[in-house]
């Protein structure tokens, strides 16, 4: 198993190094997400993310064009309860290449030329998931699970909240929510940069000294809206089918985990054997679990034909009632933790999807390791998965996409 390293300090590094590698990841991982953003601005931890990335830093136009150029790849996303920006880059131009992360993210400089550059950006990203009924239907989903809560807003945005910001709304985002939420900072490498310590990346001990500072309370969740039929529209439907679960600190989240590999996309799972190898009614689903810091959604996500909706619908219930009552076969409780750790390890495996798991799962958590993780996967029972499935069956929420006017 992997083994990691952990400083502590304001920006407590994470690492793995191993010298057979020939990249350099580094990823910082802000706890600042899109579900702090205030009522007016749902978008604006987005905007903020993408103007970080494209602003110029130090002597170059942008942190992101800069590591492109270099023949590296940089990127960055914003989740409700996350923001992580990343590079991977070869070795010998990790040293620099951490220095401006840090400097791009901790130390911008505003330019009103970026903030339009970017708002535009945004613009394009928000049709592109209009058009998309998988989005759509994933939005609708959380809305519904979360209505009136920040939870339930899109994290991309709306067109009027984005077209609202401006530099200062953007400025005073950063300073306020972002550099007070906590961070931590990932590499995966065959050595450290020393630039990964932010004091020797020139970060002002003002900044430093405001990180983690904020509190970390979250608005109470509201209870979702009451169970509402699926309106069929008379087009390839995107289904979204689940409900609340765990939060990502939960001992019991790992049940919840398995019965998405045990309800997954996988030909060992058993909704695959029920709803595309038995029924034949969707080619394309997935299963999956995500904790926050307070609550946990899990949810199923399928593709069905005009007419065929309702049948996939019972389908999926049949299946976690099955679950819910008899529990899952030994043999299939074997397969699904096996995929479950299998996740784990391949994600270990690939530098850049090992730096983006370590900032999701462990964020600045020392006590976190690939091998608790793998032991608490294998420690899931029959009963703890029929005991999940039982509170996914009875929380069920549906949502499709498109709708029927």
């Amino acid at each position: 198993m992997h083994q990691f390293t952990t400083v502590d300090g304001p920006v407590p590094v994470i690492s793995m190094v191993d010298e057979r590698l020939s990249t350099t990841t580094i990823c910082l991982a802000s706890k600042y997400g899109s579900r702090l953003d205030l009522e007016g601005q749902c978008g604006l931890a987005h905007v903020l993310e993408h103007v970080l990335m494209s602003a110029p830093v130090g002597a170059v136009p942008s942190l992101s064009e800069y590591v492109e150029r270099l023949g590296g790849h940089a990127n960055a996303e914003t989740g409700l309860d996350r923001m992580l920006f990343y590079a991977q880059t070869d070795p010998d131009d990790a040293e620099e290449i951490a220095g401006l992360l840090h400097q791009a993210v901790l130390q911008p400089r505003w330019s009103e030329d970026v903030l339009e550059q970017e708002k535009r950006s945004v613009f394009q990203e928000l049709a592109m998931a209009a058009a998309d009924h998988s989005d759509v239907a994933q939005d609708a989903f959380l809305a519904r699970f979360f209505p009136g809560h920040p939870m339930g807003r899109p994290v991309a945005g709306t067109k009027a909240d984005v077209e609202r910001c401006d530099t200062a709304s953007v400025a005073a985002a950063h300073e306020e929510r972002m550099l007070t939420a906590a961070l931590s900072v990932i590499v995966v490498g065959p050595r450290v940069p020393k630039s990964v310590d932010p004091v020797v990346a020139g970060i002002d001990q003002r900044v430093l000294a405001a990180i983690g500072t904020a509190p970390a309370t979250v608005p109470p969740s509201p209870a979702p809206l009451p169970f509402q039929p699926v309106r069929w529209s008379t087009e390839f439907t995107w289904l979204c089918v689940g409900a609340r679960s765990v939060p990502e600190g939960d001992p019991h989240r790992h049940r919840f985990d398995v019965l998405a590999q045990l309800l997954g996309s996988s030909p060992s799972s058993l909704l695959y054997r029920r709803l595309r190898g038995e029924a034949g009614l969707a080619y394309t689903f997935h299963a999956w679990n995500r904790g926050y810091a307070d609550t946990g959604v899990w949810r199923v996500l399928a593709g069905v034909e005009p007419g065929n909706g309702d049948a996939a619908l019972d389908v999926i219930r049949a299946t976690l009632d099955e679950v819910a009552t008899k529990g899952p076969a030994p043999d299939d409780v074997a397969s699904a933790r096996r995929q479950t750790r299998m996740r784990i390890l391949t994600s270990m495996d690939t530098p850049l999807d090992c730096a983006r798991f370590l900032a999701l799962r462990a964020g600045g958590l020392g006590s976190w390791s690939p091998a608790q993780e793998v032991a608490s996967i294998d420690a899931v029972t029959a009963d703890d998965l029929r005991s999940a499935a039982v509170q996914v069956r009875d929380g069920l929420r549906v949502v499709g996409s498109p709708v029927a006017l």
